[in-house]
């Protein structure tokens, strides 16, 4: 069986250590050199015999040993360096299809995308040196990449590529959006793609004074806008909430409607459904090696990703397939309130909020959804203390834990020191199942907040807020940055704690499978963003997401094999029949 072998130069830290993994080694005792330290560890791999002593060896946790399928034959298309990160096989674009790739964090997706924008050269795991166009075309011989690389090389193929790391366009770019806007279409095209995205309103603002969503959208229309054979986009659903999920959605759509080749990476799995005619699934180990799969059917795509098992190439990438049964949509309560409001009102500038009054059960979680800027986190800062409502009276003497949306890190502050300033059974088994585990936060404990990417930054927010010890646990949106198996685990470490502590929880999120699964009742949030919004009474799950797919314009109905939620094509026959009965949510 062929093995790679990680290095997390980050984590290896020689002038901290006693060389444990060199002189433990087995084969350095032969006489061999198959770890050699200099300003960091070095494994050559070709002599590792897969022993595993290093990684227990190592006090950094800064080694892994990763044994490749023995399916896997092929060499990879791309590896960043010695001991580091590589990538088998690329997804196949289609002409009139959207395809998409799913898969988890740090297992290839956007690599493999700028491979096939032209903005990164596959190395075929040769990383030491560059490898000529022909050599790279050559190693595609007999399959429709072949092709697509010669065109790209001879610029016979243009690509429109919408990136993921959307912040970083303030940084590369001073002026209006009209401006940005304007280097990819005309005035008539900019006025139809502010009409389908609903950007009309921010045109004229500049580029740094967007939020993450308005930016988001932008960066979409510019890609749009692009006269191109492929289009690639990164996470589009990020920072958006469902309705401009679905708007744009049906936009990207339209692309390949027109004949055009698309490809899609994203975590949202009912918008993804909804998006792609294909899927590849990307499997592997994260930061370590990622291998695409062979193209598969939307429906099949997610199926099989949830189930772990690529059955067509008899591989297993997940010890236990995801299932849907334990949705909240029929659990039963204790029925015993744990608080309830009053009719609550706030005006926020020109901005008008209601909140009907409702009440909360004992180990109860209350889902929150609804568009952006439509009242729901001023809510939550009421229910926090941090805002004080214009009428109405908040109830008093809860202890609450807040994991607020927008989320700054201390510098310098490591994941250890953050935990144990909020929790004092940080070491104890109990935290470590329940939280650290599923939140997979265990080996980030001595890596600082500021150094941590968007997702790692998120979970260890999850944990802290989790950590407290509180009466009311308030989440806006935990699922951001997450990708689906994180969402998953998120969501069963939050069902956890508010269960074994009788506590009770609102949880903010625009993933509608999320909210579903996490989700006990739901509270939906009407009204005109930025103008007005209400908050209905707490509802059932069911009664709650008729409720809100009603707005939004979409059915979804229950996958017979995985029980998850699943949106059916507009003007297809379940669609229709869903409508004409009134059940857009049907479970």
């Amino acid at each position: 069986m062929s093995r790679i072998a990680i290095l997390k130069r980050a984590d290896c830290n020689p002038k901290k250590c006693s060389h444990e993994c060199e002189k433990y080694c087995p084969v350095n005792r032969t006489g061999k050199e198959c770890i050699i330290i200099d300003e960091t560890a070095k494994i050559a791999e070709e002599l590792c015999t897969g022993c595993g002593i290093c990684p227990k060896k190592c006090p950094f946790d800064a080694i892994q040993i990763v044994n490749l399928p023995h399916q896997l034959k092929e060499k990879p298309v791309f590896r960043y360096g010695k001991n580091a990160f590589e990538l088998f096989r690329l997804p196949v674009p289609q002409k009139g299809q959207v395809v998409g790739i799913l898969g988890s964090n740090g297992i290839g997706k956007s690599t493999a995308l700028e491979m096939l924008a032209g903005l990164l050269k596959p190395n075929l795991g040769q990383f030491e040196k560059e490898l000529l166009e022909k050599e790279i075309i050559d190693s595609f011989k007999g399959t429709e990449l072949q092709a697509y690389f010669t065109k790209l090389f001879s610029k016979k193929i243009s690509v429109s590529y919408k990136p993921q790391y959307i912040d970083l366009i303030p940084k590369k770019f001073k002026g209006k959006v009209i401006d940005l806007l304007s280097k990819a279409g005309s005035k008539k095209q900019i006025d139809e793609i502010s009409k389908e995205i609903n950007i009309g309103a921010i045109i004229n603002r500049k580029i740094e004074q967007l939020s993450g969503g308005e930016l988001q959208k932008v960066a979409i229309a510019a890609a749009v806008l692009k006269e191109a054979d492929l289009y690639l986009f990164d996470e589009p659903a990020s920072y958006l909430d469902v309705k401009e999920r679905v708007r744009v959605a049906k936009v990207i759509r339209t692309l390949a409607e027109k004949g055009k080749h698309v490809i899609v990476v994203e975590h949202d799995l009912i918008i993804l459904d909804y998006l792609a005619d294909l899927i590849h699934i990307l499997f592997g180990q994260m930061a370590a090696y990622g291998v695409v799969s062979h193209p598969l059917s939307a429906k099949n795509g997610v199926n099989t990703y949830l189930d772990g098992y690529l059955r067509d190439e008899n591989i297993r990438f997940r010890t236990q397939s995801i299932k849907f049964d334990h949705s909240a949509a029929g659990r039963s309560q204790d029925l015993i309130v744990f608080t309830k409001w009053p009719a609550l009102k706030k005006k926020l500038g020109t901005f008008n909020l209601e909140i009907e009054p409702s009440e909360i059960h004992k180990k109860e979680i209350v889902g929150i959804v609804g568009a952006n800027a439509i009242g729901k986190t001023t809510f939550m800062k009421m229910i926090a203390g941090q805002l004080k409502p214009d009428s109405g009276k908040i109830p008093a003497k809860l202890k609450i834990s807040y994991k607020e949306q927008y989320l700054k890190p201390q510098k310098g502050v490591t994941v250890m020191s953050a935990l144990s300033s909020v929790t004092k059974e940080i070491m104890t088994q109990k935290f470590k199942l329940d939280i650290l585990r599923p939140l997979e936060i265990e080996h980030l404990m001595n890596h600082k907040l500021d150094e941590l990417s968007g997702g790692e930054l998120q979970r260890v927010a999850i944990a802290a807020c989790l950590a407290r010890k509180a009466d009311f646990y308030l989440l806006d949106e935990p699922s951001t940055y997450l990708d689906v198996e994180q969402r998953l685990q998120a969501a069963r470490a939050i069902q956890k704690v508010i269960k074994d502590r009788e506590a009770a929880a609102l949880v903010i999120d625009h993933d509608l499978l999320f909210i579903n699964y996490v989700s006990d009742r739901l509270m939906v949030f009407d009204g005109t963003p930025a103008k007005k919004g209400k908050a209905n009474k707490i509802q059932t799950v069911k009664a709650g997401m008729n409720h809100f797919l009603k707005e939004l314009d979409i059915t979804l109905r229950k996958d017979p094999s995985t029980h998850r939620p699943r949106v059916n094509q507009p003007g297809s026959q379940k669609d229709k029949v869903q409508r004409k009965q009134n059940k857009f949510y049907e479970f």
